[in-house]
């Protein structure tokens, strides 16, 4: 066992791993954020992507202790200081961009990663970047509109 350190949702965390726990695994397990989502163990469906120093990362693809100093980010630590909705958050309630709400964690870690890259994407843009973050109830119409209206452009999309 070797001892891990690093920032997760603005607070000092620490823990012991085994060399080969995920960090997926020390999120849920060890920190108890469940937010972050198990769905495929293979790097796949997204629902377990997190920030790791600003980053969008599978958390299941990278292991705890190579996010040693690192700050990380969860679903967890997505609201508003005072409790409320982020506005990505506010965005997928307001546009039904969930219905199960399984890969929803990952596609909002998702989401705020794109819109810190590129505040205002096309559609087409928002469809690329979601590719690696797979639902299997929405068919994704509302989970890009909900991801435009939080860029501040309500726009009228195409219907898959």
């Amino acid at each position: 066992m070797t001892k891990v350190s690093m920032t997760v949702n603005g607070a000092a965390v620490s823990g012991e791993v085994e060399g080969r726990t995920l960090l997926v695994q020390f999120l849920r397990e060890s920190l108890r954020l469940t937010g972050t989502h198990v769905g495929c163990d293979t790097a796949q469906c997204g629902a377990c992507v997190v920030h790791v120093d600003g980053a969008a990362v599978k958390a299941c693809n990278v292991f705890a202790l190579d996010c040693e100093g690192a700050e990380v980010r969860t679903i967890e630590g997505m609201a508003n200081p005072d409790g409320s909705l982020s506005t990505i958050q506010q965005a997928f309630q307001d546009h039904h961009g969930l219905q199960c709400g399984f890969c929803t964690p990952g596609m909002v870690m998702s989401a705020a990663a794109l819109l810190a890259e590129n505040p205002k994407p096309s559609e087409q843009e928002v469809r690329e970047y979601l590719e690696g973050n797979l639902c299997r109830c929405t068919g994704y119409h509302n989970i890009v509109k909900a991801i435009l209206a939080a860029s501040g452009q309500d726009m009228a999309i195409a219907a898959e």
